[in-house]
């Protein structure tokens, strides 16, 4: 059994509890070698821990002398996974009004075993940061805008838009370009994500304890869907519409009949007018939206622009739904409903003029941050992806030559062993083998999700397929999170990969392991979506309220626990999946 794994970081002693909630969500799998450049450098204090550490520092979380200049605290990769660690998560919590560490907890672990007790030691209590956080949520509830996120993302259209002629590049200049681009963007983009995404908490938070207190909890959920300008669901309403047009075309519908593999060439080949048509609309979607893909933070992984084909195969499914489907139907009707419920509660909260006011901020500050936190994300995203482009070329390339076995292998090389390969060092075809071959044997261990007081064994982890997962039964449930109100029955589908969606049928409730955009197109034809993973601010939440889905997060197990064809229902007020029938 594999015991090590290429990359690894020094972990905190003082803070010492680590999990893998949320970045579970970001690097699903082993990170990667050239990905650790970026999310962690050689010294233990990439663009990420620092995008972190800046954040905090922006809020008013904590100091810096509070942290050590030479250690990892916030991120740390053990066991060959990515972790976050709770520890310094929970500071948020105990240090900002009227918050808790056990906010924290409830946010990331909900009901999960083994969460230790957050024990307050001296020099916790700050009241002066108390203060800061205080100045900070004051301004959440008053601004009207994310100016650096909106100039951010004009920075990184402005390099898709700009991006030189990557075939022109030596391999030298394409490592360059991208390493480049890391140094230069990455620290200050995900500083931003991690400060917006922090502070999208406060207006839920106000809008659950007020809808709590007037007796209306059910109503929490739609007051936080249909909020408008989300980038994580824009390319999804895109696809909706490229879909439409297939089924506007007997041309075009007999090109999709065909099977999506090869698809993308069949439509560039041919000579009807339709398909012209389709493929200069399909590529100004791939332009705005082919950043985005499975796994997408990981340069070695496809994208909608590296392998049109995935985003095709979305399209397929949305084209065999109803019209009724629309996913801009369904954000209106959400958006409606918000309006109704928030006038509603509002005037109810006439006699208490300090609460009403808060609440109408809160309601404000949900459609800013909320939208903020998709657009930031995105920003780092496409800024991956400009990275990901050059270092794909590089591999097809070598691959060419010779001197790598497939064009994903430039990740399996650390930055130190990258810039030697460019500069004529090149790694033995054995050793990317070699490499790969560990990288497939981690990814088929099961990670703990949490743990603390020190580093766990990975010759402790035991197999995926060995881990004992017991099915439930006709009539029993599986308790998750809620994430998009709605019931919806239906047939489960459990898709395990999002680059074969051809299993899922409209009117079927996917059952994924885990969202990312690469997913959420599946969501249109879905009638619900029940994912393993997810906290309340994940994608699959925000993304399902903007296409009025319901939705169900960190369903532990649902993927190995519900059968494919059972009859279930969702209930996304509850968070509870029925199972009906067994197939």
């Amino acid at each position: 059994m594999v015991d090590s794994w290429l990359v690894e970081t020094d972990l905190s002693e003082e803070w010492d509890f680590y999990t893998r909630a949320n970045v579970g969500e970001v690097f699903p799998d082993p990170v990667a070698p050239l990905s650790f450049s970026y999310f962690q450098n050689e010294n233990g204090l990439g663009g990420s821990e620092m995008g972190f550490r800046n954040a905090y520092y922006r809020i008013g979380v904590m100091t810096p002398d509070e942290l050590p200049a030479d250690e990892c605290v916030f991120l740390g990769v053990t066991g060959g996974y990515a972790y976050l660690n709770a520890s310094a998560l929970r500071m948020l919590g105990h240090r900002a009004p009227g918050m808790t560490a056990q906010d924290i907890d409830d946010a990331f672990f909900g009901d999960a075993p083994g969460v230790p007790e957050f024990v307050v030691k001296p020099g916790f209590d700050r009241e002066d940061l108390t203060a800061k956080i205080g100045e900070t949520f004051g301004w959440v509830l008053t601004t009207p805008s994310l100016p650096d996120a909106l100039a951010h993302e004009v920075e990184m259209n402005a390099l898709r838009a700009n991006r030189p002629d990557l075939s022109a590049m030596s391999d030298k200049e394409l490592v360059d370009y991208a390493l480049d681009l890391a140094d230069t963007h990455f620290e200050k983009l995900f500083t931003e994500h991690i400060f917006i995404s922090f502070l999208a908490t406060l207006p839920i938070g106000i809008i659950t304890g007020v809808c709590a207190a007037v007796g209306q909890p059910e109503n929490t959920l739609k007051l936080l869907a249909g909020l408008g300008d989300v980038e994580s669901a824009a390319p999804s309403m895109a696809m909706w519409d490229l879909g439409r047009t297939v089924v506007d075309s007997a041309d075009l519908t007999a090109q999709f009949d065909q099977g999506y593999d090869g698809l993308d060439a069949r439509l560039r080949g041919s000579d009807s007018a339709d398909a012209a048509a389709f493929v200069a609309a399909f590529d100004e979607f791939l332009f705005a939206y082919g950043c985005r893909g499975p796994n997408e933070w990981e340069m070695r992984s496809p994208t909608w622009e590296t392998e049109p084909d995935l985003a095709l195969a979305a399209i397929d499914r949305m084209r065999l739904s109803d019209a009724s489907a629309a996913p801009q139907t369904n954000n209106a009707e959400r958006a409606a409903e918000r309006e109704a419920i928030g006038a509603a509660i509002t005037e109810a909260l006439a006699a208490d003029p300090e609460t009403q006011g808060q609440f109408a901020a809160a309601l404000h500050s949900a459609t800013v941050f909320m939208p903020g936190r998709e657009r930031t994300k995105t920003n780092n995203i496409k800024l991956v992806h400009e990275m990901r482009v050059a270092m794909h070329e590089l591999g097809k390339r070598s691959v060419a030559a010779g001197t790598m076995l497939t064009h994903q292998d430039f990740g399996l090389m650390t930055r130190p062993e990258l810039l030697e390969f460019v500069a004529g060092t090149k790694l033995p075809l054995e050793e990317f083998e070699r490499r790969v071959a560990q990288m497939e044997e981690v990814s088929e261990l099961q990670e703990p999700f949490l743990f603390h007081g020190g580093r766990p064994e990975m010759a402790s982890y035991p197999r995926r397929d060995a881990v004992e997962i017991i099915g439930v039964e006709a009539g029993e449930t599986v308790q998750g999170v809620p994430g998009c109100p709605g019931k919806a029955r239906g047939i489960a589908r459990v898709v395990l990969d999002s680059h074969d969606p051809t299993a899922l049928d409209p009117d079927d409730i996917l059952i994924a392991p885990i969202t990312d955009p690469s997913w959420t197109p599946l969501f249109v034809p879905a009638a619900a979506v029940v994912v393993d993973v997810g906290a309340p601010l994940s994608h699959a939440i925000i993304v399902s309220r903007e296409l009025g889905i319901p939705c169900v997060v960190s369903a532990t197990d649902a993927t190995k626990r519900i059968p494919d064809g059972a009859t279930i229902e969702v209930d996304g007020d509850t968070g509870i999946v029925t199972i009906i029938e067994l197939p």
